[in-house]
């Protein structure tokens, strides 16, 4: 389970190579090995030092960011492949879902499971928290549940049901909202206050594998089966449509995994996992692709961008995860 440097030249040589560093990591691209399965979910920590990534292998491995990438704690409990998971604000807590039907809660310095959450009756394919104000999650199962949970109270706080099958949720920063997508193509903002839908966003033609909200929160990228990662407007009042922009370039196939995306933390780039084995990075203004990253052997399942340098994290079925830096705009 150790980590290895796959370009092994001191910054030195890189330099006198012609090549300019962005980052801090040790070299351009650092390769985290270790787990048993394919990889599906990955995540920096917010204070950018950390990184986690959760397997069909059942485990969430915490990973240094820099130096060697060091794997210094492991997260066991789940009893089938870890889905989802998402750090908790201050970086002191991992949420995780898994396909065992629970939602766990782990505290990220000790390694031991702080809560075990119960009540989907199937898969779990997607866990989220707030960014700010009170600490609640939200997560969607197969079992067309999407439930909010407080870490201090036994049961869920919300149970919110869908028609069909939730892939992905996530929390709008306001704390009253969450958004859904899943396998009747739409996302849906649901009022917490209400326990409804408040809004349907149509526009993507098949299964949705991914929702990200932007820094700001002002916008939602969400990432589909038709092939096509798009970007919403979910403030409250908007004149026309709330689709903003469609990317395309990225592959899903027949394996059907759910392909995350991300924003980069000043919201100029998305990014997104793609079957065909690349990175896709694109502009989040112009809509262009400007990066399909190589490397991976196998469809790329996660992505992650870090909150300070110009680093993306990328897990793989290949059982592997790379760390690679991109130029700095």
């Amino acid at each position: 389970q150790d980590s290895q440097l796959v370009v092994k030249k001191s910054k030195t040589d890189l330099a006198l190579a012609g090549i300019q560093r962005t980052s801090a990591l040790t070299a351009p691209i650092m390769l985290l090995s270790g787990h048993g399965g394919e990889v599906l979910t990955f995540r920096f920590d917010p204070s950018g030092k950390f990184c986690a990534s959760g397997s069909h292998d059942k485990d969430i491995f915490l990973w240094e960011v820099f130096g060697d990438c060091k794997n210094y704690g492991v997260l066991r409990g789940h009893k089938q492949a870890v889905l989802q998971l998402q750090w908790t604000p201050d970086s002191e807590n991992i949420w995780s879902c898994s396909a065992d039907k629970t939602v766990m809660l782990w505290d990220a310095e000790t390694g031991k499971r702080v809560k075990k959450l119960v009540g989907h009756s199937s898969f779990v394919n997607g866990v989220c928290c707030t960014r700010k104000g009170q600490s609640l999650a939200a997560s969607g199962g197969d079992d067309g549940m999407i439930k909010v949970w407080d870490p201090r109270v036994r049961g869920a706080v919300s149970n919110l049901t869908d028609t069909y099958q939730v892939t992905s949720v996530e929390f709008a920063d306001d704390g009253d909202r969450v958004f859904s997508g899943g396998l009747d193509n739409e996302i849906k903002i649901w009022d917490l206050r209400k326990d409804d839908v408040a809004l349907s966003m149509v526009g993507h033609t098949d299964t949705i594998t991914g929702l990200r909200l932007s820094p700001d929160g002002t916008m939602l990228l969400s990432n589909a089966m038709d092939n096509t990662v798009r970007i919403w407007d979910t403030r409250p009042f908007v004149d026309g449509s709330r689709c903003r922009l469609v990317m395309g370039g990225h592959m899903h196939n027949f394996e059907k995994n759910l392909l995350r995306c991300a924003w980069s933390p000043d919201a100029s780039k998305v990014a997104a996992g793609s079957a065909d084995k690349m990175v896709y990075v694109w502009d989040a203004e112009a809509g262009k692709v400007l990066y399909k990253l190589p490397g991976h052997t196998a469809c790329v399942n996660d992505v992650d961008m870090h909150p300070a340098q110009p680093i993306i994290g990328s897990a793989s079925s290949d059982k592997k995860i790379y760390l690679g830096e991109i130029e700095s705009e």
